[in-house]
């Protein structure tokens, strides 16, 4: 009870000067990106099932999402007073895309899918997902059909928000296969890809981009479990040193490349979002946040220190050479930063959002107008 206290008092102390923001006002989201954004695309592609525990702080049952409740996403739209996003996958449920649609999937790459990817879904199969659905939604509306009768159908696409959270399965699916030298030289490569489908976006009447950058990579259990094994390879925090190298080099020129483009087009608003240090913070600082766990996974196998076994997801159970082993939810899990060794649990994702919408993290910073006000859900 201490603890969530202790949360509490840290988000609103945050939140308290941004009550008199004005607010932001946008008339629908796009999101591309991987599982850390994903709200269902890889499930209702069949390409993955999830199972109990998922979803059981929020949803109570298991929603497409890889943690036990909200993701960041879901967060942010909540404090934009918009509907959280349906996969664009969905077609189940009479899902509504009127404020919005979500093209992220889990496992997806920038670069271009290979026939070993986790998800088929790479940036430009997504980029070219939302060209269908753009082309489809004005489709619709030159046949009389109805979306939204208070957002004329250009402003719905141009005055949109296009958030980008994408790039840490390119790093850290590289690492079993190259050095990482080899992957810091393939950096250029994977922006380069990511540039071309920003770009078209923006042809397309995009304006409004929020860019988040990838994570502390080496801070997850299941890097730490595969590549940590080595106490030489591990820093201070116990994260595996190389991954995190990888990606704040990935970051520096992700964040060159944001401001390159603001550069080419004035009219466009490109806001680059540090999500690497937010979380890094939150494992140096994890007790101060009310957490008990930085690294260990709630929902796994394998007990103390990582909790965390490759060979069954999160919710199964699985027979290896013979035995019988189960991956479990803990009891609580607003104590530990990380939900299943891949992905944040709902409390650290909320914690997430909350530094971001102090738009101390941004840049251009936003603080001065922040128009955000976090709604608490503990």
């Amino acid at each position: 009870m201490m603890a969530i206290l202790l949360r509490l008092l840290t988000i609103i102390s945050i939140s308290l000067p941004l009550i008199k923001s004005m607010t932001f006002d946008f008339p629908a989201v796009f999101n591309f990106g991987d599982s850390n954004s994903d709200t269902g695309a890889l499930i209702s592609a069949g390409i993955e099932t999830l199972v109990p525990p998922n979803g059981h702080s929020y949803f109570h049952v298991p929603s497409g999402r890889y943690c036990d409740g909200r993701l960041i996403i879901d967060f942010l739209l909540d404090a934009m007073d918009l509907p959280f996003l349906n996969a664009y996958l969905d077609s189940l449920g009479l899902p509504s895309f009127q404020k919005g649609c979500n093209f992220a999937a889990a496992g997806s790459t920038i670069l271009p899918a290979t026939a070993s990817s986790v998800s088929p879904f790479s940036f430009g199969i997504q980029v070219s997902q939302f060209l269908r659905f753009k082309a489809r939604v004005l489709q619709l509306i030159a046949q009389g059909k109805e979306f939204d009768e208070y957002v004329p159908a250009q402003d719905y696409f141009e005055k949109g928000l296009y958030m980008f959270d994408i790039g840490q399965n390119d790093l850290a699916g590289a690492f079993y296969s190259k050095s990482l030298e080899q992957i810091i030289a393939s950096i250029p490569t994977i922006l380069l890809e990511f540039e071309t489908g920003i770009k078209k976006l923006y042809e397309e009447g995009a304006r409004h981009f929020w860019i988040h950058n990838t994570g502390p990579l080496g801070c997850l259990a299941q890097n730490v479990a595969k590549f940590g094994t080595d106490p030489s390879a591990l820093d201070d925090l116990g994260c595996v040193s190389s991954h995190n190298q990888a990606a704040k080099t990935f970051n520096l020129q992700l964040h060159a490349l944001c401001s390159k483009l603001q550069g080419q087009f004035p009219d466009a608003n490109i806001t680059y979002v540090d999500i690497y240090s937010i979380k890094s913070n939150l494992i140096a600082n994890f007790s101060k946040y009310g957490f008990v766990q930085p690294i260990m996974a709630c929902c796994g196998y394998g007990g103390p220190p990582l909790n965390y076994d490759s060979r069954v997801s999160c919710g199964q159970t699985k027979v290896v050479n013979g035995t019988s082993i189960a991956a479990k939810g803990c009891s609580d899990s607003s104590e530990y930063v990380n939900w299943d060794g891949i992905h944040y649990t709902e409390t650290a994702n909320q914690y997430v959002a909350s530094q971001i919408l102090t738009g101390k993290y941004s840049d251009p910073p936003f603080s001065h107008a922040m128009p955000f006000l976090l709604n608490l859900n503990f």
